[in-house]
């Protein structure tokens, strides 16, 4: 069992992995509120789990997977509950659309895309997109390097599809 960590120390840990943290949230979450809650939550986790750290991994493993667990159950908690759609979000949503250079709708359109994907695909193109290992992510995921392979062909080939059916219209 690890010794108890300072809140100095604790807070140190958050900021050194906070960019991590916050891509995870923009990930996860569609709008800066939830982005914002999904965050103190993963804080929350992180700190009453950290007590049952064993330092069998690196410390940002573990951190990735708990932060990981806790943006997928939410997704889980909050697809439960019935969505809305404020007008004047998607009003603006489609100005800036409309507005982007060809890099930048390229770059909303894989985001979209990517928020198609199941929430483990989604974790392990985030993981993917951070140059993590196939070796990092099999500890952090807990699936074996040759099936997180496979899957990542598939969910490539997936993303590809989904945008170039986003670059024709077909929905």
């Amino acid at each position: 069992m690890q010794p108890i960590i300072s809140k100095e120390e604790f807070v140190g840990l958050i900021n050194q992995h906070r960019s991590i943290l916050h891509k995870l949230c923009n990930l996860y979450c569609q709008s800066g509120p939830d982005r914002e809650d999904l965050f103190q939550e993963i804080v929350i986790q992180l700190w009453k789990a950290y007590p049952n750290f064993r330092g069998e991994s690196k410390i940002s493993t573990w951190l990735y997977r708990i932060a990981l667990n806790t943006a997928i159950s939410g997704l889980r908690k909050q697809k439960k509950r019935p969505g809305t759609l404020a007008l004047g979000d998607l009003h603006a949503e489609q100005q800036d659309v409309q507005y982007q250079q060809d890099k930048e709708e390229q770059l909303v359109q894989l985001y979209a895309a990517i928020d198609l994907l199941t929430a483990i695909e989604k974790a392990l193109v985030m993981l993917y997109l951070e140059d993590k290992s196939y070796q990092e992510i099999e500890d952090i995921l807990g699936i074996n390097e040759n099936n997180l392979r496979v899957k990542m062909n598939r969910i490539k080939e997936k993303l590809r599809k989904l945008t170039n059916e986003a670059d024709h219209g077909i929905r």
